[in-house]
């Protein structure tokens, strides 16, 4: 079955940087298009950055120029470099997947999803 596991999750103070992983597994991983997601307390889950089968990838403006993602599909894993974090990004992140999908519009309705990890901002 389809599964997915992020990682790397943690506190860590303004300024700093961080590299969740979300490792993927139970379905061919070089062709779906992964995504990233997160959920602050008390706010809607929000997209954040997506990378498609080709590689093409895209950023929330809230993000732009600070967090990079990347796949890697010998390891069937995608990442997001967290960098300049900020107290508002302190969330739960989120990884998702589905086929084939661009990623001009990925939303909540991707049909596989992560756990999640805690990120917290916070000196």
């Amino acid at each position: 079955q389809v599964q997915l596991v992020e990682s790397g999750g943690d506190l860590v103070q303004p300024g700093g940087s961080l590299r969740l992983s979300c490792a993927a597994s139970g379905f061919i991983f070089r062709f779906y298009t992964m995504a990233w997601f997160r959920q602050a307390p008390g706010k809607e889950r929000e997209g954040i950055s997506c990378i498609s089968s080709d590689g093409s990838t895209s950023y929330a403006d809230s993000v732009k120029g600070r967090f990079t993602i990347s796949r890697d599909n010998t390891k069937k894993t995608v990442y997001l470099q967290m960098n300049g974090l900020k107290p508002e990004d302190t969330a739960v992140y989120y990884c998702a997947s589905e086929l084939g999908m661009s990623c001009s519009n990925y939303d909540n309705r991707m049909p596989y999803w992560g756990q999640g990890t805690q990120v917290t901002v916070s000196s």
